[in-house]
């Protein structure tokens, strides 16, 4: 149970500006405020593993950019449209890093990596299906619909399909190394 809430921490960390722009977003209906406050969250999470000496993952990186070129684009244009659109963007080119093979490692502990890294493989793929689908939902959403509309239902989706999909992936992977595992060879004794 801790792994599933290590990895759940770590996807939280990585999403928490966007997560943090949408809710400021519903509570103040402020653009720029929601905007400044999202890209400065991105930056002081990659300042703070920056001084404190960690590694940061190319996923880290691509979120940090994708924060910062659509706050500032939110800033420039204080459109709406431009508001309920960017999260599509964003999905597009979180799946795009997604389909990259073995992208799912950083978030196994080490006995996963051992017994199911070939599920881990495949669902990665899963995952970056999951992004491109709610991309293309919400320019459903917001082409069809209003912004308080859009606002109250593209948060609700984003994280119960992805909360959803990381449970399935988490139980999957730990029926299937359980299994695994209690289908090796016992170590014969000296």
């Amino acid at each position: 149970m801790r792994s599933l809430f290590e990895a759940g921490k770590l996807l939280l960390v990585d999403l928490a500006s966007t997560f943090f722009f949408l809710i400021l977003f519903l509570l103040t209906k402020n653009v720029p405020l929601s905007a400044l406050l999202g890209m400065a969250l991105g930056v002081a999470q990659i300042g703070w593993q920056f001084a404190r000496g960690k590694p940061i993952d190319a996923m880290e990186w691509i979120s940090l950019f994708v924060v910062l070129a659509s706050g500032a684009a939110t800033l420039l244009t204080d459109d709406p449209r431009f508001v309920m659109i960017k999260p599509s963007v964003i999905y597009a080119i979180v799946g795009v890093a997604m389909l990259k093979p073995g992208w799912m490692n950083r978030y196994l502990p080490p006995v996963a990596k051992e017994l199911v890294p070939d599920i881990a493989y495949g669902f990665g793929f899963v995952w970056a299906g999951l992004m491109f689908a709610t991309a293309v939902l919400n320019i459903v959403v917001a082409l069809n619909f209003g912004v308080v509309a859009w606002a109250a239902f593209m948060p609700v989706f984003a994280i119960v399909s992805k909360v959803a999909l990381f449970l399935i992936c988490y139980a999957a992977m730990r029926l299937i190394g359980a299994r695994r595992r209690r289908a090796q060879p016992i170590p014969a004794l000296s």
